[in-house]
């Protein structure tokens, strides 16, 4: 299952709703952990922030390896498969209002990365889409955290676009 939000108050409720005991969470854009100290004594979460801040802040909740960076950079994926190959519930925050494009990118490579069973977003953008689409009489859906139809499994290679987006990525 897929939910989208941007009212960060849903946001949090569908995670509480979705997780479960001894489910593995993989959180992208924990900031300071408003949302991780909510589902983090219900289950293990590996935590993604690029925010300095962040850095002192996560070190003091139980059941959460932090890591700092950017969720866009392919060693960060790494890092994070290096921990843990899969997880039950990927949840996505970056910024809640901006770049839907970038959070729809990072979507699709972490959970075709980790294949979680469930996977929650915050954006705005992705939403506003979503609920202004007219569907078609096609129907693709998928009852998994990750689009079925982009299965292959592992890493993804490097994503050289992100390089056009964003030059401070560069090395």
């Amino acid at each position: 299952m897929i939910k989208l939000s941007y009212d960060v108050k849903k946001y949090r409720r569908d995670l509480l709703e979705l997780v479960e005991a001894d489910d593995t969470v993989i959180e992208l854009g924990c900031h300071v952990g408003g949302t991780t100290k909510l589902i983090a004594p219900e289950c293990r979460v590996i935590a993604v922030d690029n925010s300095p801040e962040a850095i002192d802040e996560m070190k003091n909740i139980e059941n959460v390896e932090f890591i700092p960076g950017d969720v866009r950079r392919h060693e960060i994926i790494a890092e994070a498969y290096k921990i843990v190959q899969s997880c039950d519930l990927l949840a996505v925050d970056l910024g809640g209002g901006y770049h839907p494009d970038t959070v729809f990118k990072v979507f699709y490579i972490w959970s075709s990365t980790f294949k979680p069973k469930h996977t929650v977003i915050r954006n705005r953008g992705l939403l506003e889409f979503f609920n202004s689409a007219s569907v078609g009489d096609e129907d693709y859906r998928t009852s998994t955290g990750y689009l079925e139809s982009y299965h292959d499994s592992g890493i993804p290679p490097l994503i050289k676009e992100f390089d056009l987006w964003t030059p401070k990525l560069k090395k």
